[in-house]
């Protein structure tokens, strides 16, 4: 049986945790190969340190919750937050995100929902919808929501419920590492206990990570 490779493309370095961080533990746990793909360093979150700094620790954060779920590496692709759209042309960022798309051969992709309010978000997933397309590669991707807390526009789309009963805890230990993010994690907690609580009630779960199935 052919192994899952699995790739998480997302904005910023705690963005993987919070969409799909239950989900990528648990198919680590069933022998899985978990790659992340972040397109910014989050120099902005600390506007009060230098850059670089606030790199390096963002960085060594998304390595040490990689750790956590049994993650195959975390990549870093340096986009300024706010200025994706502009920068992945600058950088012909298509090409990079081609050769480790074509090195890995995911089954799954996860990435971002279009309809998240974060225009790092959805700037992302168009990315990397528009990339697959051009290269005609098939694989299942699947989008998740940090931002909001309840999908209203594609409630009866195709979805993928991933039991994460087992794994929650795990989620929830990763992005303990993220320790520079206290003030954005403080809001956002409530909302990932909800979801993860309300998805699972739906589906007879304990715990659940529910994501719209883009293609």
């Amino acid at each position: 049986m052919a192994r899952n490779r699995i790739i998480i493309f997302c904005a910023h370095s705690d963005d993987q945790i919070l969409g799909a961080g239950g989900t990528a533990a648990k198919y680590a746990k069933e022998g899985a190969d978990i790659h992340t793909v972040i397109f910014s360093y989050g120099e902005g979150s600390h506007f009060w340190i230098k850059g670089e700094i606030t790199s390096d620790i963002r960085v060594k954060e998304a390595k040490n919750a990689d750790k956590i779920i049994k993650g195959n590496g975390v990549t870093f692709l340096g986009l300024t937050e706010g200025k994706f759209r502009e920068q992945t042309k600058k950088k012909n960022l298509k090409k990079k995100v081609r050769e480790i798309i074509e090195k890995i051969k995911p089954t799954k992709i996860f990435t971002h929902s279009k309809e998240d309010p974060h225009k790092d978000h959805y700037a992302v997933h168009d990315f990397i919808l528009d990339t697959l397309n051009k290269m005609k590669y098939k694989c299942d991707v699947y989008s998740f929501d940090i931002w909001n807390p309840s999908r209203i526009k594609r409630r009866d789309h195709p979805k993928l419920v991933v039991d994460i009963s087992e794994t929650f805890r795990t989620k929830i230990k990763a992005l303990k590492c993220f320790k520079g993010e206290k003030f954005a994690l403080f809001w956002l907690f409530p909302t990932i206990y909800i979801k993860a609580i309300s998805s699972g009630f739906q589906n007879h779960f304990r715990y659940a990570e529910t994501f719209i199935k883009e293609r």
